[in-house]
Formats: structure tokens, sequence, C-alpha cells
């Protein structure tokens, strides 16, 4: 079979089909998507709410609680205990198939009247951690989402065994960590990206196996260097010192230097890290994975996206999570032993032969079912023999092909395409697609998304973000009786106990931006998911900028020769980074 190029049916552009692709569907037995890859994985997206929560009671226990749904929200929403008890049964919400009306206005139906869990957690497994979202196996952690085996852990996402940490991103197996990107087997580093087995390293990019480093980039077994040179420890404890970085001022001084100085090295065209055969970014000990984006330990996967815990096998457009899933396809939060799961949302612990379901659990062969667990045959959440539930799966899906679903836009849904975005009980503005696919209100309209007025904190501010304190040690433990205000949102924002015993331990100061604008500028730090074509920047003796020379020569051309190797890359070409091939990059770094 040859590729073919088609229209996406969403945006309209061209989009390639290769054969291994069409392999892929044949053998889960489904038909070729109409939407192309990045249209896709917005879609999915748009249907999860990771990080706005409500003040609201519980629609069983009446108990106050957090949530992913406002109190005024028509959704029955049952607080997480309430919701993984005995107390309620998922198949008292089942309805008879109605062949004269659409399949997913069908599910929609269903999904609105059975009971929601106010976070999607695995609510079991978390120890004094009630403000999280998207998170399983936590202990004392606050504010923290899409997380695994976490401790003592605040103000940050996409995580896995992690501990002491606050306000990082796309941490694993690390330690004392603070203000972190993509960084994996470290302890006590800082304000520092993508970093691997480094100690009491701060302000450092691109740095292996180093200890006490400051402002470093591309070095690897190094002691005792200061923005790349190298200082006795007595030289480099005292410089360290002079920085001030206990203080608001001396860190922000600090922090821009690093940048500006990381801005004269050379980058590697792609964040990856012992992989066979990858493309995309953020790929880390995997094989045979095609256009992924914060992937780790995935195998003969392609376009997947924030697969945080292994493994994974043979998926294709599954987006979070992991951990043993195998051959999903237009999944969205799958994982746990997850296997043949299509077109769902949110399925775990040894789920199998799964379609169009919206938060199942420990079942098979379930078909358009929301909210139930441990059960087998169902449609519509309602039970079936095995010879009933294949007759009538089959039934369904040829009324799907013959009437297909139009959504707001026209655009027709049958079988094979994910859940509609009309079935999303996140608006736009709500959804983690706005980090990675941000849109105005009109724009989001427009292609048929809901948006919604997001709430404001209402408490008034008691301290001003100038007035904060800019000297940790000077700190007195009542900052966290101050309702401290944003310097950048100008919104109201706490200090929490936790939070202050971590930053002493740091030595770093109270931040004056709230926990939101803080993060908002570590995703801005992240590279997006997209690639371009690009040439090496390596010009021969120097880079093509004349910024960064060379230090070795080159295995791929001689120095007075330009590299002529290309490559796909997510630093887009009006970049302003030194972006090496893989060749050229290890030259100078290894």
């Amino acid at each position: 079979m040859q590729s073919e190029s088609r229209n996406c049916q969403n945006c309209k552009t061209e989009f390639r089909i290769e054969p291994e692709d069409f392999a892929f569907y044949e053998k889960i037995k489904v038909p070729p998507p109409t939407w192309c890859p990045s249209c896709r994985f917005q879609r999915r997206l748009s249907f999860m709410n990771e990080r706005v929560l409500y003040k609201r009671t519980c629609d069983m226990c009446k108990k106050n609680m957090i949530a992913m749904y406002p109190a005024d929200s028509p959704l029955t929403v049952y607080c997480n205990s309430c919701w993984w008890s005995d107390k309620w049964d998922p198949l008292t919400y089942g309805r008879e198939y109605d062949p004269h009306r659409s399949f997913f206005e069908q599910l929609k139906d269903l999904i609105h009247a059975a009971p929601q869990p106010a976070l999607w957690t695995d609510y079991p497994s978390l120890i004094n951690s009630d403000y999280v979202n998207h998170t399983a196996t936590a202990k004392n952690c606050y504010l923290i989402f899409t997380a695994d085996y976490c401790e003592n852990v605040l103000y940050s996402s996409i995580l896995l065994r992690n501990k002491d940490m606050m306000d990082s991103l796309i941490m694993a197996e690390s330690e004392l960590c603070y203000f972190d990107i993509g960084c994996g087997s470290s302890y006590m580093t800082h304000f520092s990206e993508d970093c691997r087995g480094c100690r009491n390293v701060y302000f450092s990019k691109e740095c292996v196996n180093c200890s006490n480093c400051f402002g470093c980039i591309n070095l690897k077994n190094k002691n005792y260097y200061i923005f790349n040179q190298p200082y006795t420890r007595e030289e480099y404890e005292k410089k360290v010192v002079e920085f001030a970085i206990h203080t608001w001022d001396g860190l922000q001084k600090a922090r821009e230097k690093a940048l500006t100085f990381w801005r004269t090295q050379p980058h590697k065209y792609m964040h990856d890290r012992h992989n066979e055969r990858a493309t995309g970014d953020y790929v880390y000990f995997s094989k045979n994975i095609s256009s992924g984006f914060i992937v780790r330990t995935a195998e003969d996967s392609k376009y997947c996206q924030m697969i945080t815990l292994p493994p994974v096998k043979d998926c294709h457009d599954l987006t979070l999570w992991g951990n043993g899933a195998e051959q999903v396809y237009e999944g969205m939060i799958v994982g746990a032993g997850a296997n043949l799961v299509k077109f769902s949302l949110t399925c775990w612990s040894h789920v199998m032969n799964v379609e169009y379901c919206f938060w199942t659990m420990t079942s098979s062969y379930m078909f358009g079912c929301a909210n139930i667990r441990q059960k087998e045959y169902c449609i519509l959440n309602k039970q079936y023999t095995k010879e009933e539930f294949h007759r009538l799966r089959e039934r369904i899906i040829a009324d799907m092909n013959e009437r297909p679903y139009a959504d707001k836009r026209g655009r027709a849904y049958r079988y094979g395409e994910f859940l509609p975005s009309d079935l999303s009980l996140a608006a736009y503005n709500e959804s983690y697609a706005m980090d990675f696919f941000p849109l105005t209100e009109q724009e989001a309209r427009e292609r048929g998304y809901e948006w919604k007025e997001l709430p404001v904190p209402s408490q008034a501010p008691t301290l001003r973000g100038d007035a904060i304190p800019g000297n940790i040690f000077e700190t007195p433990d009542s900052i966290t009786k101050e309702v401290l205000q944003c310097i950048e949102c100008g919104k109201p924002f706490l200090i929490v106990p936790a939070e202050l015993a971590l930053l002493r331990r740091f030595g770093f100061p109270v931040p004056r931006r709230c926990f939101n604008c803080r993060y908002r500028e570590r995703i801005s730090r992240l590279n997006p998911p997209r690639l371009w074509s690009r040439n090496c920047t390596c010009g021969g003796l120097t880079s093509d900028n004349g910024v960064y020379r060379n230090a070795t020569n080159h295995p791929s051309h001689s120095t007075d020769q330009h590299c002529p190797n290309e490559f796909e890359t997510s630093f887009a070409p009006d970049r302003r980074e030194i972006v090496y091939c893989e060749a050229c990059y290890n030259a100078e770094v290894v």
C-alpha cells in the first residue's frame, strides 16, 4: 500500500497517510482519519480541563469540594469519595439504543445524566492530596496536575516519581527541585532545563551528570563551572554567594543573564535522550516513535503526546499517560494495561475492547458508555449478552456511517472519528487545548467550541506584589496569612505553609506572581508540538549568525563548508536559537 495525501476535514490543509499508518488502521479495524494529526491532537485536548477549578458542593453528600464544574453546571457532580463508592450504580443510567437518533446525541445525553467525579484522579491512591487533578499515587501534594508517584510536590505538571518539588514541568525521578523544565534524575537543580543526573545546579540547560554548576549549558560530567567557565571550589562558592539569589532582585538578574547566555550556544534540533529511530520533541528512552511530543519509554507508536508512565506500545494518537497501554487509537488519558481502546476518554485499569467511552475502568467490550466500572458487554450503560452486544454494535456502526453526526460547523462524524467537541464537558478556554493551541473567544466560537467566563478570585489582596519581602531569610511566617497580589495579572494568590517551607530549604524568595502566571511562563519555554523542516545552522567554523565559534571539527563536513544536514525540528525557522544537527551538536558537547 502506498502513501496518500488527503485534506483535513477541519483545517482543510493537506496531510499524508503513510503505508505503516494504513497497516495500523487495518490491524485495529478502523477507517483512516479525516482530520490531520495536529487537529486530532487539538480536538482531544479540548476535552480535558486540567487547571480550572471551582468551589461547589457534592450532589450526594452535600459536602463542600473543589471540582472541574461550577456550582451552576447542570451536571450531577459527586465528590471523589462518593463517586468511587458503591452508593450508586452506573447501570441505572443505561438506555436502549434508538436507531432514529444519532448515536452521538444519545451518548451526550448519557454523559450528562450520569454523575461526574469532581476531579479526574485515581482517588483511592491519594494521601492528603485533595487539591490535585489528573493525578494518581500522590502524598502531601498541592495543585499538581498530570502526575504519578509524587510526594510533597506543589504547583507542578507532567510528573513521574518526584519529591519535595515546586513550580516545575516535565520532571521525572528528581528531588528538591524548583522551577525546572524537562529534567530527570536530578537533585537540588533549580531554574534549569533539560538537565539529567545533575546535583546542586542552578540556571543551567542541557547538562548531564554535572554538579555545582551555575548558568551553564551543554556540559557533561563537569563540577564547579559558572557560565561554562571552570572555577576552584572556593572560587565557585564565593562567586555564587555574590549573585544573591536568595533575594528577588538577585534572582531576576541571574535568570536573565543565564537566558541571554544560553542563546549564544548551540541547541540540539530535538530534545531527546536514549532513543532509537525517533522524531518529534521531548522524546526519551523510546524506539520507533514518529512525531511524538513529551514521550517517555514508548515503542512502535505515532502521533502520541505526554506519554508519562512507561511502557506504551503500538499506539497512534494517544494523548496522556501510558502505563502498559497497547493498541490505543484516538485516546485521551488512557493507561494501566489498557488494550484495544478506540475514540475514548479517561479509560484505565485493564480495559479492553472499548470504543467511544467516557470514564470507563476495569471493563471490557464496551461501546458508548459513561462513568462505568467493572462491567462487560455494555452499550450506553445497558448490559447485553455477548451475542447481543456484537449484533447491536455492528448495527450502530452501520447507522453512524449511513447517517453521520454533523457538529455545529457541519463536520461529519462517522465511525472512526474521536468524540465530537460538542460532547466535551469543558469550554475551550477551560481546556488543555489553550496551552498548546491558544485561541481568542471569537476564534474558538467560529471553530465550534464553547467558551466560558472564567471565575475571578473574590479575595481582596492584603499585600501588593512589590511589597512582598524580597529576601527569603527575612520573610516571616505570617506571609502565609496574607493575600498577595500578582505583579503580572493583578489577581490575588496565597503562599501555603508547605510552599514557604520548601522556599526556605531552597533559599529562594517568595514569588511575586501567582501560580497560574508562573505556569504560563514555563509552558512558554516549551517548544510547540509542531515540526518544521530546517537546515543545520552550523556554517563550518561558526554558527550561521556568527555568534558561536565551533570548538572542534565536525565529522559531517569540513571547516570551510556549511553543514549539509537537514532535519525536522520544533524550533521554528524564525527562532533566535542556534540549532545544530545531532552530529554537529555532539561534536561540540561530547
